[in-house]
């Protein structure tokens, strides 16, 4: 049967076929024919059987027993620990690397604003992902049909199934698609699977990943999923009856409120929040409620929390816990949903139901491990959280056994992909019937109502039933993954730490990677609970984030990044790209990502914002955070760069051998909206960075001066719009330029010296003008200045980094061209024309590159002799010009003084260390190599 695709037409990517064909038909993996499925797996579960002692000695290896690790794994595809076969995936699907294959693309900019909403996005909740729809435009872009894709921070797998879209997506993506790359000039993609590598380090995010990208048979699904549904309500659908308030009618519960419950501060008498703060008729909480018992008008704040004692059901021990009662009813009467209050009935039923044996079935382990007498668990405790211990006190009586009914079916699939998928699908009812789950009375339905990202448990609960919770899942998983290929897997599925991938070197075609990012998300905190229920845990250790509990700090999880990016660089083939989806609003957060790629080897290319309408990453960033997410586009230098930069490292030709490479990967021409877009990597103070940053990261002496850098660029490259250009890509963006209505120019917002020299430099670019011109608008541009940054005069300023034409000698050609094109009366004047002289005079001007020299190294002296005042203070420093330390920094690495570096860097804040990217690398590097523990 022909499935339909998300706009409802139909596609190719996926078919339907009977149970009985999928399971016998003969199939071939790894270049092996086994007779059916079950054999090809009892072959690879027998292998990974045997490799399991020697992977239980890997760091990485995560904390379970070796029935529940083989349990859930699918040998080759997936493994739930380190895949022993991933040497062998890519000796059968990849290519060897060739130097002579000729290879060159630009940077590609993800919008990942498209497909939230499609089903297969949708088919799973995972804390943070990437829309797979927002891949696909990037592993055409880099990639062709059968290359190898790598993301050793999987999460749920889209990028697989990005990868598999790209062979399978339907006619009328690939016409829109198509059209859109010709209008933005690009040739057109070619379609087809890419195969793809996928890894982390928790458990339960491979599980989902390799169920998002593992041949299934959605038929034989659907219906074991139904016959699971059926068997749980013969089972505990009594637990779910209520009686009409008309007192004959039986009802279905989709839901019951339980309310927490607290004392009024003025009687000590007993308040039941929903009851008393719920207005029914809006259904929003009131800001103020009285007091059933006092009228006291009360705010939530007000009250004073409760406590019940609880016995373990498991443990027999007592517990403390938030008082909570069930308040309200949701039912199903006649096939409409009624409400009703919490009666008798109701808690006479909820009375017998506890006294039922606890289910087996519900993990009962403490949360992370974590020791007795500990209140505060982890990094994504929130309220309600800290009288829970253990797993299984975050399930009440009837959501306990009603869950254990599903899982217990589905573990116990006798047919292994079967129950793969059926587990995908009951996992999902987890945290839905947990405690967590929050009760939203404006909301259509009570399913998935927890926080996103946190651990909490909050005053109002909803306790949904089952099949409240997944029949509608069911429905949604059966149109989300009818397109299932039938053929063998394009996926490998690896669980362990991207710093340990063992694959060969130079193998992989193209890395799209989605990190996790400082403090933002504690994945192994939020994937505690499903992984509970597998039985099998994340290794800790290895996991790159900002914790406190976990004892990391931003320089920790730096150089754990460092030491995934480096085994991505290893894996990678020279020359080709890697793409990282950046989600976190700190700028130290991103100075970390930058620095990790950059000792990691690679070169930064390209850093935008998603946002189309939100231009580029710089106009964000200089506002003092990353408010957006950005895509990073950056490469592994290939073979050539690498030599000529060996052979030529201790003169000026390896920096211009390096800034050429780097000028052939940068996009020529980015439109947008009939306008072209400054690329910031092709303007001089980011070449100079990049050069800089590409001596630093391998240890070698920086042979050009910034003054000297500048000065050298115009003689060596075009220059346009204040960008470089290669002798070849000149003409092309010439041809495009013509076409586009104006150069968009980001706006730069001032928040020190070197974004005040910046805006000061386009603003005299623009238009020359005199000192009482600029003031005002200078002025105005202070408000964001940073507070440990010395404020700087603007005549300091103009004096340091521009010219003042006096009056004597010819006008300057930049005043000569500004005002022959604005003033009728001083066209076609000489230069030398006493009128064009006059009305020249006074005015501040942008120096020529090729002359600026002389001024840049002056100011550079004067910098380092403000940097020699700071190395001889003994305290912290609170108010300092950043380019006196940078220039100070600088200079120190030339001598390979890391002990000034480290010893000036420990006085900065913090907040401007970290905040810093230039000031970070030099740092960083200084205590790697020895000047001090940082």
């Amino acid at each position: 049967m022909t499935a339909r695709t998300r706009d409802g037409r139909p596609g190719e990517l996926f078919v339907r076929e009977s149970a009985e064909k999928y399971g016998s038909r003969p199939v071939t993996c790894l270049g092996m024919t086994f007779e059916s499925e079950e054999a090809r797996r009892e072959y690879f579960l027998d292998r990974l059987k045997e490799k399991l002692p020697e992977l239980r000695k890997r760091p990485d290896f995560p904390h379970g027993e070796d029935e529940d690790i083989l349990r859930m794994s699918d040998p080759p595809y997936y493994t739930a620990c380190p895949n022993p076969f991933l040497a062998d995936f890519v000796e059968h699907h990849g290519r060897p690397y060739d130097p002579d294959e000729e290879y060159h693309r630009e940077p590609y900019a993800v919008d990942v604003s498209v497909g939230k909403t499609d089903k297969l996005y949708r088919a799973h909740a995972y804390h943070t992902k990437v829309p797979h729809l927002a891949i696909v435009p990037s592993i055409l872009h880099y990639t062709k049909p059968g290359d190898l894709v790598l993301d050793g921070f999987c999460g749920s797998g889209m990028t697989g199934v990005a990868a598999q879209w790209c062979g399978t997506a339907p006619k009328s993506y690939k016409e829109e698609l198509e059209a859109q790359w010709r209008k933005e000039g690009r040739a057109a993609p070619e379609w087809g699977a890419r195969r793809v590598i996928l890894g982390d380090l928790s458990p339960a995010a491979t599980f989902i990943a390799a169920n998002y990208n593992i041949p299934f048979d959605v038929d034989e699904f659907a219906e074991a999923a139904r016959r699971l549904l059926d068997d749980v309500e013969d089972e505990v659908g009594w637990m779910y009856e209520t009686l009409d308030p008309d007192g004959k009618t039986k009802g279905r519960i989709n839901y019951t409120v339980w309310s927490e419950v607290f004392s009024c501060p003025e009687c000590a008498r007993e308040v039941v929040f929903t009851k008393e703060a719920l207005d029914m008729r809006t259904k929003r909480v009131r800001k103020e409620f009285p007091c059933p018992h006092c009228a006291k008008l009360l705010t939530k704040r007000d009250l004073d929390r409760r406590h019940a004692m609880r016995i373990d059901p498991v443990t027999g021990h007592g517990f403390s816990e938030p008082g909570r009662v069930p308040v309200l009813i949701e039912y199903l009467r006649n096939g409409k949903k009624h409400e009703k209050p919490v009666d008798d009935r109701d808690l006479r039923l909820l009375d017998r139901i506890a006294r039922l044996p606890w289910p087996a079935e519900i993990p009962h382990d403490r949360m992370m491990h974590v020791g007795e007498g500990t209140k505060r668990w982890g990094d994504q405790w929130r309220a309600g959280v800290s009288s829970f211990t253990h797993v299984h006190h975050l399930f009440r009586d009837r959501a306990a056994h009603a869950l254990a009914a599903v899982w217990k079916r589905a573990v116990h699939h006798e047919d292994p992909r079967m129950r793969g998928i059926l587990l995908f699908f009951a996992e999902q009812a987890v945290l839905t019937i947990s405690a967590m789950n929050r009760y939203r009375p404006t909301a259509y339905s009570q399913v998935n109502q927890y926080m996103a990202g946190r651990v909490c448990v909050l005053s109002q609960q909803a306790e949904c039933n089952p099949w409240y919770i997944l029949r509608g899942k069911l429905t949604r998983l059966e149109g989300a993954f009818s397109p299932m290929p039938s053929k063998p897997a394009n996926a490998t599925v690896t669980t362990g730490d991207c710093a340990i991938l063992e694959l060969p070197a130079d193998s992989v075609d193209y890395i799209f990677t989605d990190p996790p990012f400082g403090d933002n998300l504690a994945y192994s905190e939020l994937n505690f609970f499903h992984e509970a229920f597998h039985r099998v845990f994340t290794n800790r250790p290895g996991e790159a984030i900002v914790s406190r509990t976990q004892r990391k700090d931003l320089f920790d999880y730096q150089r754990l990044m460092a030491s995934c990016f480096s085994e991505y660089r290893r894996v990678l083939k020279p020359g080709r790209w890697i793409t990282i989806v950046f989600h976190n609003s700190k700028n130290a957060v991103w100075n970390g990502i930058q620095e990790a790629l950059l000792v990691a080897g690679f070169v930064v290319a390209d850093v935008r914002v998603l946002d189309k309408k939100q231009g580029t990453f710089n106009q964000v960033l200089a506002q003092g955070s990353v408010k957006k997410d950005l895509v990073i586009s950056a490469y592994k230098p290939d073979q050539a760069l690498e030599e000529g930069f060996r052979l030529r490292r201790s003169g000026e030709e390896g920096a211009w051998e390096f800034v050429r490479g780097h000028l052939r990967r940068l996009p020529v021409f980015v439109p947008r909206d009939g306008l072209a877009e400054t690329v910031a990597e092709r303007q001089r103070d980011l070449l100079y960075d990049r050069m800089v940053a590409f001596h630093v990261q391998r240890g070698v002496t920086v042979p050009l001066s910034a003054a000297d850098f500048h000065s050298g660029l115009p003689h060596r490259f075009a220059e346009r719009d204040d960008m470089y250009f290669l002798p070849e890509q000149v003409a092309e963006y010439d041809r495009r330029r013509m076409m586009a209505r104006d150069l968009h120019q980001p706006d730069l917002f001032v928040h020190d010296e070197e974004t005040a020299i910046r805006w000061l430099r386009r603003e005299l670019r623009r238009k020359p003008q005199s000192f009482q011109d600029i003031h005002p608008s200078f002025i105005r541009e202070l408000a964001g200045w940073g507070k440990n940054e010395k404020m700087l005069e603007l005549t300091e300023l103009l004096r340091e980094n521009f010219l003042l034409y006096n009056g004597n000698g010819r006008v300057p050609s930049q005043i000569h061209s500004y005002l022959s094109s604005n003033f009728k009366n001083l066209r076609n004047l000489p230069s030398d024309d006493t009128v064009l002289r006059a009305k020249a005079t006074e005015r501040w001007y942008v120096p020529d590159p090729r002359k600026a020299g002389d001024l840049e190294k002056l100011r550079e002296r004067m910098l380092l002799q403000e940097f020699d005042q700071y190395r001889e203070l003994r305290k912290a420093l609170k108010r300092f010009r950043s380019e006196a330390i940078r220039a100070g920094f600088r200079r120190a690495w030339q001598e390979r003084d890391h002990e000034t570096i480290v010893s000036v860097g420990r006085r900065l804040p913090d907040s401007v260390l970290y905040n810093d990217p230039k000031l970070l690398m030099w740092y960083d590097q200084a205590v790697t190599r020895g000047g001090g523990n940082g």
